[in-house]
């Protein structure tokens, strides 16, 4: 075959594949095809894993309290009881008075370290973030408190007939568990609630009945707002590991 029988055959093919090559559709209509980009994939950049920190409460239920002469949180919340010490000022929680902030000051003295200074009992109480007063007038005769909102049952008689000094203990009989408001709440798990509602402080003293499910249910407190607490530049009187 001659060469320029070879270049006839050729030339149309080349062509072909030329325009093939450009986006040729077979119609006539030249479609641009854009060049291929460079591949711009890239490695993500891997995001920190953040450390779990396991807290130990146990230290903020032994630490002193400030004010009331070396006693500490276990001594006022076993058995759950009001208590009071009449050689001590009488503020909560050696005693109470209608007006003290009592979840402020058991939850600081939950949280807290007691021996920094600035921080006590009073530190969470000193936030402006709750009410300043309550709702009513306090009463001038006992039992002082103003009648509860709404209708709910309420005791038949005064509460006068009762020594507090002399009577025994026996002479008293248990309403409620609000001895230490937020105990029950904020130290009581929800599968022992009934049960702890529903004992005394007897079974309290029982071999540190629920010591151990007050220290479990602050070490999961702390798990959710110790870092929190920190961040206020406040101690906490948990320890970290």
């Amino acid at each position: 075959m001659s060469l320029r029988k070879i270049i006839r055959i050729a030339t149309p093919f080349a062509l072909a594949l030329t325009l093939v090559g450009c986006g040729d559709d077979g119609a006539g209509s030249q479609v641009v095809v854009p060049a291929p980009l460079p591949s711009t994939t890239s490695t993500a950049t891997p995001t920190a894993t953040a450390t779990a920190v396991a807290y130990d409460s146990t230290n903020c239920f032994l630490q002193p309290i400030q004010g009331q002469n070396g006693a500490n949180l276990k001594s006022f919340i076993i058995p759950d009881t009001l208590k009071l010490d009449l050689t001590r000022s009488t503020r909560f929680p050696n005693g109470r008075h209608p007006a003290d902030p009592v979840v402020d000051i058991l939850l600081a003295t939950l949280l807290l370290d007691m021996s920094v200074t600035g921080q006590g009992p009073n530190t969470l109480a000193t936030v402006p973030l709750n009410p300043p007063s309550n709702d009513k007038f306090f009463l001038l005769t006992f039992p002082f408190l103003p009648t509860p909102n709404g209708t709910p049952q309420v005791a038949t008689g005064t509460g006068s007939n009762f020594d507090f000094r002399t009577d025994p203990d026996s002479a008293y009989v248990s309403v409620d568990r609000m001895g230490n408001p937020a105990i029950a709440t904020a130290l009581v798990g929800s599968s022992m609630k009934l049960t702890y509602n529903d004992d005394t402080p007897t079974g309290d003293i029982a071999g540190d009945k629920y010591y151990a499910e007050y220290i479990s249910e602050l070490n999961k407190l702390f798990g959710l707002i110790g870092d929190d607490v920190e961040k206020l530049q406040l101690k906490i009187c948990a320890t970290k590991s």
